[in-house]
């Protein structure tokens, strides 16, 4: 669908109650493909590609989560959506927080997994390290493999081997970049939500896995404790990315949600 910033994609599937999907950094609406086929018998669900990510346009243009948020939007309105369950998983789910603050009369309930959006002990280190290999000239990366028989000796080879294939990564989602950590740090803080969350008014599941990286679990944490009407959840036996990891788990528990929360 063409809207003011662009075309975005989406894949839809089942009737119902309305459940909107956003994936996370490093992904796109794909991600939620096996969750909605578990959920279509009993909900109407939606998985776009953010703006700038997958089958969706990338336009030129100053990206901020603000951006997102109304992209959504207008998307929901194009699709004559009123008021919806937002799912979020990592960037997916700060859009959807951020959504909730802006529009909470538009949102049901919230389910964010592992969710980004707020800062915690050693965040900084953290992005700043993804925003070097990020912008690391090609020359850069040209010496680093001509120096790989040198750097073996040292046994520095398979860190270097493991950070170049983290920028390859990095490199395949440029708009999630700019987003999370290549804007300036200004900018990217004004739009945390450590001091908002406390606003959240909606029911919120927050799923968090179990053996995921410190940073992860200590932001859900974070979010389950100034969100008034919040539940944590710790899947214990996983890691991240929840939606392909355990499937099935994350979308019981989604059904269960809405169910419990449906006025």
């Amino acid at each position: 669908m063409k809207l003011s910033q662009g075309l975005l994609f989406w894949q839809e599937v089942g009737e119902g109650i309305p459940i909107v999907f956003l994936h996370g950094a490093w992904h796109d609406s794909s991600q939620w493909v096996g969750v909605m086929k578990l959920l279509s018998q009993h909900f109407h669900c939606f998985a776009p590609d953010l703006l700038g990510f997958g089958e969706s346009e990338n336009p030129n243009i100053h990206h901020s989560i603000d951006l997102q948020v109304e992209c959504l939007r207008e998307l929901l309105q194009a699709l004559k959506l009123e008021k919806v369950y937002l799912v979020g998983n990592s960037l997916g789910g700060w859009i959807a927080a951020s959504y909730t603050l802006k529009y909470p009369e538009e949102v049901y309930g919230l389910v964010l997994l592992a969710p980004e959006g707020v800062r915690v002990e050693g965040e900084e280190k953290f992005w700043q390290k993804r925003q070097r290999l990020f912008n690391y000239s090609q020359f850069m990366v040209k010496l680093l493999r001509l120096l790989s028989p040198v750097l073996k000796l040292f046994g520095w080879n398979e860190k270097i081997t493991e950070d170049l294939q983290l920028r390859k990564t990095l490199l395949e989602y440029p708009t999630a970049c700019n987003l999370l950590f290549n804007r300036q740090q200004a900018e990217i803080k004004a739009e945390l939500l450590d001091n908002y969350l406390g606003k959240i008014s909606v029911p919120t599941l927050i799923l968090q896995g179990g053996k995921d990286i410190k940073n992860n679990i200590d932001k859900s944490n974070i979010y389950a404790r100034f969100i008034p009407q919040s539940n944590l959840k710790i899947i214990a036996h996983v890691g991240d990315i929840l939606p392909d990891t355990c499937s099935s788990l994350v979308a019981e528990d989604i059904q269960d949600f809405v169910k419990e929360n449906w006025l």
